[in-house]
């Protein structure tokens, strides 16, 4: 490391790393020696050019499978956990070989537009929500002092109309429904279950005395009770129990159902129904029950949603429905002579509308 003078201008030269600088300094020699004082002692502390300490020095792909041991295996369901490996796994092929202090905002948002042309805004956020916790996790645990994702914005994602069954779509889909499929179907839609909390239903989670079904692995880790209509009752009490397992819907071997989807997608060919998905049952069964005249509090509770915000997906209501709607308001204050404003006008209650929701009749 030396000091050099090209004209009336003092530079000091050195190397670091291999590679040469020079930076020029003015036409004082005293403060170019100070200068030369100050990057020898960063170069010896490892603090030149924003290097950090050894401690600070962490590959991300190491920070992350830390954070997948230490935070998602320990607290999320198996669900969960193989969703965070995917993303992880997604995150780490992109930022791997990077420290995480290397990391900015701007690489992030470099990231965004990248897997936005492979793949939709939604899973682009799910991603880049992961990175935002990973690098969270890494403040609170000391290793970076910064969260570079923070004030990174989220893709607009579609707000689509919600996909429901009329009746005679879902009489149309369960008379299409292989043996096995049929069930699990009537379920779906007379209770609104999801697909993985029925799949997991076992015997035991089921009471025929009280007309309850006992949701013990929830999407919301928090147990809810579905209460059943006549339809769904029978249609369980027809399934013949297997010997060697605990579930309601398994194979031959006693093997639950991992998966219906390929037996779904059939059915609904055979239907003719378009648009539509496992979950679009569950969506069917919350906007029947408002329809129904059921409040959205009741239906909150029923779909197991914690906020009331989700459950008011649930609640657009088809044309004609609003116009039987106004309909039957008329005739009822005229024939009843009821003010409005009164409160004889009562809304049905939940029991009534679930015997109402039952889609098919079970031959005794």
């Amino acid at each position: 490391m030396i000091i050099r003078k090209r004209g009336k201008s003092y530079f000091v030269d050195y190397r670091y790393h291999g590679r040469r600088y020079r930076e020029i300094i003015g036409s004082n020699r005293k403060l170019a020696e100070l200068v030369l004082k100050k990057r020898t002692v960063e170069i010896q502390e490892g603090k030149h050019l924003d290097v950090k300490p050894e401690a600070e020095r962490i590959k991300f792909e190491v920070f992350a499978d830390e954070f997948f041991r230490l935070h998602c295996e320990p607290n999320k369901k198996p669900s969960s956990i193989q969703s965070d490996k995917s993303i992880i796994k997604t995150l780490k092929s992109y930022f791997s070989g990077r420290y995480l202090y290397e990391i900015g905002s701007k690489l992030v948002e470099e990231y965004k537009l990248q897997r936005r042309k492979n793949v939709g805004p939604a899973t682009t956020n799910r991603e880049v929500a992961a990175l935002k916790c990973i690098f969270g996790k890494a403040v609170e645990w000391g290793k970076v002092k910064d969260n570079p994702v923070r004030k990174v914005k989220l893709f607009k994602e579609p707000n689509a109309r919600t996909r429901y069954l009329e009746k005679p779509e879902i009489r149309k889909l369960i008379d299409c429904c292989s043996p096995h499929l049929r069930p699990i179907v009537i379920v779906a839609v007379n209770t609104g279950m999801r697909k993985g909390e029925i799949l997991k239903l076992k015997w035991n989670d089921i009471d025929f005395k009280m007309n309850l079904i006992y949701l013990i692995e929830t999407k919301n880790n928090e147990v809810r009770k579905a209460p059943m209509n006549d339809t769904v009752r029978k249609t369980l009490m027809k399934i013949p129990k297997h010997p060697g397992s605990p579930y309601v819907f398994c194979n031959a071997k006693g093997r639950r159902f991992s998966n219906v989807r390929k037996s779904f997608d059939t059915a609904l060919k055979k239907a003719e129904i378009k648009g539509c998905v496992f979950h679009s049952l569950r969506h069917s069964f919350g906007s029947h029950l408002v329809m129904l005249g059921i409040d959205l509090k009741t239906v909150q509770e029923l779909l197991g949603h914690k906020s009331i915000a989700m459950t008011e997906r649930y609640s657009h209501l088809s044309p004609s429905h609003k116009a039987r709607a106004v309909e039957i308001l008329d005739l009822n204050l005229v024939d009843r002579g009821i003010e409005a404003g009164t409160k004889e006008a009562q809304r049905p209650k939940t029991e009534e509308a679930l015997k109402e929701l039952s889609f098919v009749t079970i031959d005794n």
